[in-house]
């Protein structure tokens, strides 16, 4: 598409003034310079006139692409109807009708005796949020994660909470096939990841007392997309609810359907007693909540939450997404794209060398 010499312009124009006044710490920005004016769908048209096919969504945010029309049209209805943007966290109808949706997808064993904890809209508020959550629980402070583990990008960030709140994160090997901590591979090398984590669990001498939690992500994202073996999952509940370890399940990334499943520990058959949860809940707008076990709800009134956790346009938006994905059974679509996809893609890994592997998930 040949782009007039006027969008061309101001194109340009405005990724000069970006350059000059916004942060070195910017990161998609570089490594797309474009200008986002209008979106639809997969398509994105920039100020140069061009249109882009996105491969982005949002991160993650954006489950049913840019500009969905049941997300434009539950974002006009409370924009028109007069109702609070933000509203703390005081009940609403907007909050209300969110809540019922979320727990109409939630693993049943979680939606039988779950509650929600409303949060800052950002993922790492989520996971902060969690953490704290099982040191109230259980009275214990160190956490247990996993190398590789981004945790809302917060791979420093998570240590450097801890590390805040006097509690030490230890890090232990996540199993994975292609680069196996322990250079086996298979049901072996998730075999020797579940044995340390026990013996991290059991052994006063570990250097690591029983934790406040342990927090996982079913299929590693900044860590290189790596789903987690599905026995490996499964050891790893066994272990912690024979020692009253609360186990917190990381679907920031993983939610509502990306992975073939509306959640990601359905894989496995895995019921967590923590779910963290952002990006697809709020239909492309900032939302975060934490889905726990009712047992674990001893926070007490006034715990340091977030002024915006009541947004109600996120709510409202995700609230349509949640239905849409469930409605439309899009996990089920999901998995049949991501099959055909695996298939294909490992056909092409055969034809060259330089595919290390091919992962599907």
């Amino acid at each position: 598409m040949r782009t007039a010499p006027a969008a061309r312009a101001a194109h340009e124009g405005i990724l000069r003034r970006q350059s000059a006044r916004e942060s070195a710490a910017r990161t998609y920005a570089r490594a797309l310079p474009i200008v986002p004016v209008r979106a639809r769908g997969l398509t994105i048209e920039g100020a140069d006139g061009r249109r882009y096919l996105d491969c982005l969504s949002g991160a993650g945010a954006l489950a049913l692409g840019h500009n969905h029309p049941v997300v434009l049209e539950a974002i006009r209805k409370v924009l028109d109807s007069g109702a609070p943007l933000n509203a703390l966290d005081l009940a609403t109808p907007v909050k209300d009708a969110f809540i019922t949706e979320l727990f109409r997808s939630l693993p049943p064993g979680l939606a039988d005796r779950g509650r929600v904890l409303f949060c800052g809209p950002a993922d790492s508020d989520a996971v902060e949020t969690a953490c704290a959550l099982v040191r109230a629980a259980t009275g214990r402070t160190g956490l247990i994660a996993f190398t590789g583990a981004s945790h809302a990008r917060a791979a420093g960030t998570f240590d450097e909470s801890a590390a805040a709140h006097d509690v030490r994160a230890t890090r232990l090997p996540y199993p994975q096939e292609y680069r196996c901590p322990f250079g086996v591979g298979g049901e072996r090398g998730a075999d020797l990841a579940a044995r340390w984590t026990e013996s991290v669990l059991d052994d006063p001498g570990s250097g690591a007392s029983l934790p406040a939690g342990v927090i996982v992500e079913p299929v590693q994202d900044e860590g290189g997309v790596i789903p987690a073996p599905d026995a490996w999952l499964r050891r790893l509940r066994q272990l912690t609810a024979a020692r009253s370890v609360p186990l917190i399940a990381d679907e920031i990334q993983t939610g509502v359907g990306r992975t073939g499943a509306f959640w990601a520990v359905e894989h496995s058959g895995v019921t967590p007693d923590v779910m963290v949860l952002s990006k697809a809940i709020g239909g492309s707008l900032p939302l975060a909540v934490v889905v726990h076990r009712d047992d674990l709800d001893v926070p007490e009134p006034g715990a340091p939450t977030g002024t915006f956790r009541g947004n109600q346009l996120a709510m409202a938006a995700g609230t349509a997404t949640l239905t849409h994905v469930r409605e439309n059974h899009l996990a089920d679509r999901a998995a049949t794209l991501g099959a055909s996809m695996l298939s294909q893609l490992q056909g092409l890994g055969g034809d060259f060398p330089c595919v290390g592997e091919v992962r599907g998930r």
